[in-house]
This record gives structure tokens, sequence and C-alpha cells, in this order.
């Protein structure tokens, strides 16, 4: 797929959009009042939402990959799990497409490392599966305080984009609004699956400080890489 950076990210007009903001000259004409302009993306703000993105897009898939491979071994040992596999899973999947979406929507071009993400997280849910429920969760708390770390980092930053145009008079427009929304949103239900694993004994994992502590730099280094590669 061609990357095409993104312009605006935004709803409506890419020059104008209906707003209660107006500018008036000093004559006391009004030529623009009821509008008020959409602000193009520097560079580097294109950058930065085109790598959100793309990284976004491959976390999520290796999420489900994990689950994928883990489900059958847990279950298989721990039958009262199923549903809470099955909710995780479908959270993720639900991620996934989300981010499938918006990759296609701007044109974003995917991370080539996707096919090592994908053996690589296949990997990382089937060993930690083999080695027990314990470990599996911790897998799931590793990755989802490494992941819900992120995603506070991306929310921040939008944040701060917003208060600039804002204190500037530009319309901010809904896309990004939405964007924001949608962010908060799956940060929170990778959070949800943090909890989830601290109750179901992911800190009674042997060793605990270790398995997380190698996850954890795994996640931090893929991130790094696929918002670049």
């Amino acid at each position: 797929m061609t990357a095409i950076p993104l312009r605006y990210l935004s709803s409506g007009s890419p020059a104008l959009t209906s707003s209660t903001a107006s500018t008036s000259h000093p004559n006391g004409s009004n030529p623009t009042s009821g509008t008020r302009r959409l602000k193009p993306l520097a560079a580097s703000q294109r950058a930065f939402l085109s790598s959100a993105l793309r990284v976004n897009q491959a976390g999520e898939l290796a999420a489900t990959l994990i689950y994928t491979a883990q489900t059958p071994h847990v279950v298989a040992r721990e039958p009262h799990l199923r549903p809470l596999m099955q909710h995780m899973y479908d959270q993720e999947a639900a991620h996934l497409s989300t981010f499938n979406a918006l990759i296609a929507r701007h044109r974003v071009r995917p991370t080539a490392l996707y096919p090592v993400w994908s053996v690589l997280a296949t990997g990382l849910g089937w060993s930690t599966a083999l080695m027990g429920r314990e470990a599996a969760m911790a897998c799931t708390e590793a990755v989802e305080t490494e992941i819900g770390g992120h995603y506070n980092s991306q929310i921040r930053a939008l944040l701060e984009m917003v208060s600039g145009w804002e204190a500037e008079g530009y319309d901010v427009g809904d896309e990004l609004r939405d964007l924001i929304r949608t962010l908060r949103r799956i940060r929170d239900e990778e959070l949800e699956h943090l909890d989830h694993a601290v109750q179901h004994d992911a800190q009674k994992a042997e060793p605990h400080w270790l398995l997380t502590g190698v996850i954890r730099a795994g996640c931090r280094g893929a991130i790094w890489v696929s918002e670049r590669v």
C-alpha cells in the first residue's frame, strides 16, 4: 500500500468547517463570520499520527495471536477460564478491526515487520500457556502494562496538539476528537485485561520478575521498531 501522508484529520471541508468562531476586521466587517479554519497537520504531526496508527495496529494483531495461541492450552487445564479468555480475545479482535479501518482510511503504511511480530506473538502465547495459567496471565499483565502506558502517551500527545490548535483559534474537528475517544476506550479495555490477569494469579508465576521483565522489554522494543519500520 502506498503511504499518503495525512493532511487533515477532521471531518468536513479540508479548508473550512462550520463553527461558532468568527474573525472581525478592524473596519467592522466580518467576511468569515461563522467559519473557523482547520489547521493542516505539520510534518511532525503527520508522522506521529501515522506512526501511532501503525504501531497500534501491529500491537492489536499481536494481542489476538497471543490469545489465540494461549486459549487452547489454558482452557484445557482450566475450563472455567474459557469465558474470560474469549472475552479478552473478542475485545482485542475488535481493537484490531478498528485500527485496520483507520489504517485503510488514512492510507497509512502498516509495519513491514508484520510477519515477524506474528511469529513472535504466537510463540509468546504458546510458550507462556505451556508454562501454566499463572505464566499466561503474567504475559497478559506484562503486555498490558506496556500497552496501557503507550496509549496514555499517545492520548497526552493528542490532547496537547488539540489544546495548541484551540489556543490558536483553529477548529479541531470531530474526527480527531473521535480518535482520542477511541484511544481512551481501548486503553481502558486493555487495562481491564491487566486487572483480570492480576486477579487470576499473574503475580504467582515463577519467576514473575524475570518473566514480566523480559516480556515488557520485548514489547518496548517492538513498539519502538514498529513506529519506525
